[in-house]
């Protein structure tokens, strides 16, 4: 992916709707993200506008008056950028763009534009063609035309500087390989996953910026990147987690979640959330100095279900206790979440306490268990090794005496294997 450097920021206007359902706290806490967002790409708000409409304009979103008035602002002001904090629909953007001779993206635009500054690994750069392709597929407009590979800026990294002049029959072929390519990543994934030992899997997952790398580097003694910015990183991390000499634990540290996240987004990252998708707990990490995190939960529940992760054992855990003001805030989330911890991962406050919640729950699903062989079957030893933890090995005149921690599932699997 081409990615053009320009030194100065963008200048950009924000645009929202609210209609009589959305109080106007949450329509300016909505824009104030988004102009958080594009800050994360480099950019810088001029304006913020909410335009109060029951349902968006057909031809201009937010109504041609309004349209007009912006056009204007734009013309004297010297803006580079127009950023909608809903999804446009092609016929939108062609209109507004025209009218304004100016890029106009939405959220998902502004969105997939971070993860392509973000993206690292060969995964995550895949991943991110793949969504941004597929967004582009049916925004194609010839005001996109000025703003090829010379200009560079918000909305035109990765594919979009070198993809804007091409036709969709091109790009849909692009889709299919980048597709293909993913599919074969995922296949590598599973082998590489297979050869685990059946042992605990917990995963990191909240809002974006909530400190889930700050946490994953205070547990593991790792190094990745922790920063106050949104979707700092974006490849999923796991490390070993040793809570005592007999339990270890796999735990990963993966892409935040964000209210309007791209569906085709999510999509794309399927191997990424395949971490999530395969833990046995789940830390919610949730930063609770935020004014809406509440909200910020109700988001990442909601993703979580609609990835199909929303039955797994999960933990609430508020995190940035050692800057909260009002402690009254703690003692109503004890009330409201009576199984939820509090911690600041950045000072290691009260971990201790989110690490015995883990270790109860591992020794409460993975029990102690005793396999009798016989001394012809001394090769199955190695097998359980494979698919147990905290195993122990006896060997006797009358046979073998294999003792080891497994939940259920593994048991099953042991047992099918030595028949």
């Amino acid at each position: 992916m081409i990615q053009i450097q320009n030194n100065s920021p963008e200048k950009a206007i924000l645009i929202g709707i609210r209609n009589y359902k959305t109080s106007k706290e949450t329509a300016n806490e909505h824009l104030d993200e988004l102009e958080e967002l594009l800050k994360t790409a480099g950019g810088e708000a001029v304006l913020k506008v909410i335009q109060d409409r029951d349902r968006p304009d057909s031809k201009f979103f937010i109504g041609k008056g309004k349209a007009e008035e912006i056009a204007q602002f734009i013309e004297d002001n010297e803006i580079n950028l127009v950023v909608f904090d809903d999804d446009l629909s092609p016929m939108h953007i062609r209109n507004l763009e025209r009218l304004f001779n100016k890029k106009v993206i939405d959220r998902s635009g502004l969105i997939l534009d971070i993860f392509a500054l973000r993206a690292r690994s060969k995964e995550a750069k895949t991943q991110v063609e793949l969504a941004q392709m597929e967004y582009m597929f049916t925004r194609l407009t010839r005001a996109w035309t000025h703003l090829s590979k010379q200009y560079g800026g918000i909305g035109t990294k990765g594919p979009g500087e070198t993809q804007i002049e091409t036709d969709r029959r091109i790009i849909k072929y692009r889709i299919s390989v980048l597709k293909e390519k993913l599919q074969k990543i995922e296949e590598q994934r599973k082998t590489q996953t297979k050869g685990r030992k059946e042992i605990v899997k917990v995963t990191i997952v909240g809002y974006t910026n909530a400190g889930k790398s700050t946490l994953f580097n205070f547990l593991t003694n790792a190094d990745i990147l922790a920063e106050d910015k949104l979707f700092a990183t974006l490849d999923s991390t796991t490390r070993k987690l040793a809570l005592d000499k007999d339990t270890s634990v796999l735990l990963s540290d993966t892409v935040g979640f964000i209210r309007k996240l791209p569906a085709h987004l999510v999509a794309s990252f399927k191997s990424t959330l395949a971490e999530v998708n395969e833990a046995d707990l789940i830390i919610h990490l949730v930063d609770v100095t935020h004014p809406f995190f509440e909200d910020h939960i109700s988001v990442v529940d909601q993703t979580l279900e609609d990835i199909g992760s929303g039955k797994t054992p999960q933990i609430k855990v508020f995190n940035k206790i050692d800057i909260v003001e009002d402690v009254d805030i703690l003692h109503a989330l004890n009330d409201k979440y009576p199984d939820c911890v509090h911690i600041s991962a950045i000072r290691g406050l009260k971990v201790d306490n989110l690490l015995a919640i883990i270790e109860k729950f591992v020794n409460e699903s993975h029990s102690y268990r005793i396999l009798k062989l016989n001394h012809s079957q001394s090769k199955l030893v190695s097998q359980i090794y494979e698919f147990a933890t905290a195993v122990e090995v006896e060997y006797e005149d009358e046979g073998i005496t294999v003792s080891y921690k497994a939940d259920d599932a593994t048991e099953e699997k042991i047992r099918r294997f030595i028949k």
